[in-house]
């Protein structure tokens, strides 16, 4: 199965091939915005240099959030209409789960999101299953969860947020990422059931409308 994995939910724009198991090309660039003007670029690089033509695709995969309110919109709107151009699945991928699935590590693996205003988004993972759903929680909040699952085994945190967490967690692993790996969304897709992708907020958008 042919994927092309694209993530734009955090502070990077990224697109990678795969075609089962191995990676055809990958094309990472960190950026705070401006996603919307490089993904069908850096899209089209990646399959150019997969040796691909577009019609190739069997399924494209793609970040639905938490992250970035702008930026899983842009990638989802790309995806979706390149899977409607092309007549193929579009699958969504949690970031939580694709920032997970990018560390090697076995054990235990918090992907945490710093989300600003003394919270976080958090997902838990042990040897890739996931042990909670992913969850927006004041600090505190997740430091203490987090000490729930700790059992003795080897931590790692993932994620802008994971320096957060540190103190409570002593000897975890830090394990800072732009963004998700394209290749992990890909093959995150690929192993998932066909379904609409929606973005998943887990915090109301700051934007408000103007009063009456």
């Amino acid at each position: 199965m042919v994927v092309l994995g694209l993530d734009t939910c955090l502070t990077a724009c990224s697109v990678a091939a795969l075609d089962g198991e191995r990676v055809l090309a990958r094309a990472v660039e960190p950026m705070a915005r401006g996603h919307q003007e490089r993904l069908a670029p850096l899209a089209r690089r990646v399959m150019g240099e997969a040796g691909l033509g577009f019609d190739r695709l069997d399924r494209i995969g793609v970040t639905v959030g938490p992250g970035s309110f702008t930026g899983l919109r842009v990638g989802l709107a790309f995806a979706k209409g390149l899977g409607q151009a092309l007549g193929i699945p579009v699958i969504g991928v949690g970031a939580l789960e694709a920032l997970a699935a990018g560390v090697s590590a076995p054990g235990l693996v918090f992907a945490v999101l710093d989300a600003k205003r003394g919270q976080v988004w958090m997902q838990a993972f042990r040897d890739g299953v996931a042990l909670m759903a992913p969850d927006g929680l004041e600090i505190g909040a997740a430091c203490a969860r987090a000490a729930e699952f700790v059992a003795g085994d080897p931590v790692v945190l993932v994620g802008s947020g994971g320096p957060l967490l540190a103190e409570a967690l002593p000897g975890a692993l830090q394990a800072p990422a732009e963004g998700c790996d394209p290749a992990a969304v890909a093959r995150l897709a690929a192993a998932k059931p066909v379904s609409s992708p929606r973005p998943l907020y887990l915090r109301a958008p700051d934007a408000r409308l103007p009063a009456a």
